[in-house]
């Protein structure tokens, strides 16, 4: 109550024990249209209605999620529009109760991208706030002019000379297969950086050139190798997720590199990062 914080109902049970309380609080219903993860049935009419009847429970908003709207595929297709008509088929059931229905949503940002038909009071726009999508590759209906909101930096803190047959980091991952000048970033998993983009299968930016990251990426460190890269100077500037130049590095194509999608990558670079930089 003291932040005006609103709650989600995710099933009848615990909206039961927000209302024992005595305290009047703010309340969104989940229904689970297909997903099964959390929310009221949406078939059971009886049990949500009685939510709207409880007196500390006050219902601002109803809403399901869609678990594969980010799909073009016709059978996905399929169980989208099965998920929102079942959602919808709910709200008459509701109304025909004599309940004045809340704010409704549906779309997340794919939801709102693949069906921007659905007329909903809210969308709840996640990773298309970033100015991006989930993988690089993905094709939506609605074609918004999307621009990365954010680069992710950091410096060149030493150059090594490496000879040739030298190896660099832990598990001798990497051999130097020349001299070669490898350069240390403080930045690694533990900056959300994934582990398994190392030896080789992702690069940073540094003056406008390609850097390979070499051996394995460390907690608070990676090694790139800098060889070919022309005036490099302790102190350079690194990009990791941005532009340098007319190169650029998205956080959709660092995701893919690493077998996962831009939600994780993004959500994973939290509040040890210092380095995001918000575009203006």
């Amino acid at each position: 109550r003291k932040y005006d914080l609103i709650q989600t109902l995710i099933d009848y049970d615990y909206a039961v024990q927000l209302n024992e309380q005595g305290c009047d609080i703010k309340t969104h219903i989940k229904v689970d249209t297909g997903m099964h993860r959390l929310g009221f049935s949406a078939e059971d009419a009886e049990k949500i209605t009685g939510v709207f009847a409880m007196k500390h429970i006050k219902v601002c908003g109803i809403y399901t999620h869609l678990c594969v709207a980010d799909s073009m595929n016709e059978q996905d297709i399929s169980f989208t529009n099965m998920q929102v008509d079942k959602f919808y088929k709910l709200l008459g059931s509701l109304k025909d109760k004599g309940i004045m229905l809340p704010k409704i949503h549906i779309q997340s940002s794919y939801g709102l991208l693949n069906y921007p038909e659905l007329k909903c009071d809210y969308v709840r726009t996640g990773i298309a706030l970033y100015g991006v999508l989930s993988s690089p590759n993905d094709k939506t209906k609605l074609q918004l002019d999307l621009r990365p909101v954010l680069s992710l930096k950091s410096k060149v803190v030493l150059i090594r000379n490496v000879r040739k047959g030298d190896y660099v980091g832990y598990g001798r991952a990497f051999a130097a297969r020349r001299d070669s000048l490898i350069a240390v970033i403080p930045v690694g998993y533990a900056d959300g950086l994934p582990r398994n983009l190392s030896c080789g299968k992702s690069y940073v930016l540094i003056n406008g050139h390609q850097a390979p990251i070499v051996g394995r990426v460390y907690m608070d460190q990676l090694t790139v190798d800098v060889t070919d890269i022309p005036d490099i100077k302790t102190g350079a500037t690194v990009i990791l997720i941005g532009r340098d130049g007319d190169k650029e590095i998205s956080a959709p194509v660092v995701a893919e590199g690493s077998d996962s999608i831009t939600n994780e990558l993004l959500s994973r670079m939290g509040q040890r990062l210092k380095v995001v930089c918000i575009r203006t």
